[in-house]
Formats: structure tokens, sequence, C-alpha cells
């Protein structure tokens, strides 16, 4: 059994959140710890626990969750310069709640994700 999540009870609006878009697939909201000056969580409205649980009757929500955030993307100002779209799977990937949800990084310089070299530990 999937268990409900904060983000189950945020699309509820049983918990505040400051709402920036809501339609019946996707809920997007200001991150409550943002790691950049705009930082946004877009949410599936349906509970799918990770994007490996993601099915092709989902592909229309999937492809609004884009849709959204390039909406809010312009809504903010920040499409011109740039942001980042991070989707994160699972404990290795750093996926904190087990609800489907994408973050929209942005207005300032974001850095490189990833490393430019392999390191071994």
């Amino acid at each position: 059994m999937i268990q409900e999540t904060i983000f189950s009870k945020i699309i509820r609006r049983e918990i505040y959140a400051d709402i920036l878009y809501q339609d019946e697939l996707i809920t997007a909201f200001r991150d409550i710890s943002p790691q950049a000056p705009i930082h946004v969580l877009l949410v599936t409205n349906k509970l799918i626990p990770t994007i490996n649980d993601v099915t092709d009757q989902d592909e229309k929500m999937l492809g609004r969750l884009f849709i959204v955030a390039t909406k809010i993307a312009k809504q903010q100002n920040i499409s011109d310069d740039g942001y980042r779209l991070i989707v994160n799977c699972n404990r290795h990937g750093g996926q904190e709640i087990k609800h489907l949800h994408m973050h929209l990084l942005g207005g300032r310089p974001l850095g490189t994700l990833v490393y430019s070299k392999l390191r071994t530990i």
C-alpha cells in the first residue's frame, strides 16, 4: 500500500503552502527550505512514489509537469537567464519524500551539477 505524504496534504490544502499553480494533474508551491532564490516544487497530484513507478498512463501528467515548470519559470522571470529542473529517485538519488516531484531552481547562477572527473572513494 502506498503511504500518503505531506505533499498529499498540501495538494488537498490541509496543510498551508505558498501554492503558485494547481490543476487536476499538478500542484506547484514554494519550497520551505529554498536552495536558490527561486525554489519551487512541482508535485503530481496522483501519488506516485518514484519516477520508477510511472506508467504509460502517466504520460499526459508528466508532460504537464514540464509545461507547468516552463510557465512558472516565465512568471518568476527566470526563463531567459536559465533555471534547473531536478527529479530525484530513491535514496542514492537524494529523494527524501516518496511522492514524485520536480524541483525548479533559479534566480542565480547554479554552477555545475556533476563533477567533471570521476572520483573514487
